[in-house]
């Protein structure tokens, strides 16, 4: 028993390696350095022929199937990881699961991720894309951050056309009753998620906005007509089932649930306080039919979730909903969404906050957003003015039928502002942990108030 739970023990949060812990080998060359060993091979054979078709309590009894256990121990495969993107990723996670899926006491809620921990900060990304360069008071009120992450990413050859391909792909009609090619929309995104650095990728998922049209802006950054949203919405247990039958989608969804469940042991409810790690594993489930996304374009609050509900879930209920608070009312994930966009990470001097709107129109269907309009509407006059676009300025050519405009006027919009740092807490919290975590994330706004 002790050697099937520290094989499925979760491990260390990222960055907090116990004393004495090993750099797990990647679990091909793990495969190929037991396949190099009579003993390892064999007694690997033997494991899995073990947990295939086996009940955990039958293969406990067998003692062919201890021994094999124990040798594994001492083998490279006992803790091998994988590298998101490697060369062999999908054959790295085959390995994984093959010895993992029989370790744990029936269908665990949550499950180790298979990844290597991530150890580098957001502080390094800040640094390579200089995204808060100039910023200052005066300027922040005419800025549009997901714009300015658009344009960047053009000026990036690799960018530029890992998203124009998705984009084009995603908002492709292919007859009146199928709108999309889901899958072939799902794989484009894989592919610019996973081959384009995540200076780019993070400024187009998490960038601030101040203005409904930014955020709207922000929520059609993975052209959610297609990759997020459906007729019904399904069930979100028998999503994660759906997912947990996919090596890849299940990998993606145990790296999330590890670097992304909340805790109020640390300062910002994460994990080793990696905002970075946590924001990975969210852009590595998009994608997949668990998608997540905004759910609406609000700029004072998010509201992260995948396109399910928990109706029908009958006796399944409580686990339904815990599984959907993970997205939907997660203080690690926003924390981190929050951080990112106000360029404050944990090991980050505090910057000023931005301003946000108040008042939020309802979202609006509509395409993604060409990058050569201002869209954060800081003209106005009497009349109702708006800002509006469609997919042929971007250079598509969509169906006629399905051409739609985004139009926001100003008697949808306030001009009371109020500060952008907000974090989410539990509201049944009352620790002191919890007090000093607020004062410190208050502090940005208030040096600037008072004058230092």
């Amino acid at each position: 028993d002790e050697i099937l739970h520290s094989l499925a023990r979760p491990p260390s949060p990222p960055g907090l390696a116990p004393p004495g812990w090993r750099v797990p080998v990647d679990c091909v060359r793990a495969n190929e350095l037991c396949a190099g060993e009579s003993s390892c091979s064999s007694r690997y054979r033997t494991l899995r022929q073990c947990l295939a078709g086996r009940d955990r309590n039958t293969m406990l009894a067998n003692r062919e199937c201890q021994a094999a256990l124990e040798v594994l121990q001492e083998s490279p495969l006992y803790d091998c990881r994988c590298k998101r993107g490697m060369k062999k990723e999908l054959q790295c996670l085959q390995i994984y699961w093959s010895i993992h899926l029989g370790l744990a006491e029936g269908e665990e809620f949550y499950e180790a991720s298979p990844y290597e921990p991530v150890t580098s900060r957001l502080s390094d990304i800040f640094r390579l894309a200089s995204i808060f360069s100039g910023m200052d008071p005066a300027t922040t009120s005419k800025s549009n951050h997901c714009l300015d992450a658009a344009k960047a990413c053009n000026l990036n050859d690799n960018c530029k056309r890992l998203r124009s391909g998705y984009i084009s792909t995603c908002s492709r009609e292919l007859s009146a009753t199928e709108p999309c090619s889901r899958r072939r929309c799902h794989k484009a995104l894989r592919q610019f998620f996973d081959r384009v650095p995540s200076e780019f990728t993070f400024r187009l998922l998490f960038c601030s906005c101040k203005h409904p049209a930014c955020a709207e802006r922000r929520r059609q950054t993975i052209v959610p007509s297609c990759s997020y949203e459906d007729k019904d919405k399904p069930n979100c247990l028998d999503l994660r089932s759906a997912c947990r039958t996919d090596h890849l989608c299940r990998s993606r969804l145990a790296d999330f649930h590890t670097n992304c469940q909340a805790t109020f042991q640390s300062l910002t409810s994460c994990p080793g306080d990696n905002f970075q790690a946590c924001l990975g594993s969210y852009a590595g489930l998009i994608g997949f039919d668990i998608t997540p996304n905004y759910v609406d374009a609000s700029t004072t609050s998010i509201t992260i979730s995948p396109w399910c509900s928990c109706k029908g879930s009958g006796n399944m209920e409580e686990e339904c909903e815990k599984f959907l608070r993970d997205f939907t009312e997660n203080p690690c994930l926003r924390n981190a969404i929050q951080a990112f966009g106000n360029g404050t990470d944990v090991n980050l001097p505090p910057k000023n906050p931005n301003p946000a709107v108040t008042v939020l129109p309802k979202a609006e269907k509509s395409p993604i957003l060409p990058d050569d309009v201002n869209d954060s509407n800081t003209a106005y006059d009497t009349s109702v003015i708006s800002t509006c676009s469609s997919l042929q300025e971007q250079g598509l050519k969509p169906n006629n039928s399905k051409e739609q405009s985004l139009c926001y006027s100003e008697a949808q919009l306030t001009t009371d502002v109020m500060p952008d740092q907000k974090t989410f807490m539990d509201p049944n919290e009352g620790s002191s942990q919890h007090r000093e975590s607020r004062i410190l994330l208050l502090i940005p706004i208030l040096i600037p108030a008072l004058g230092l």
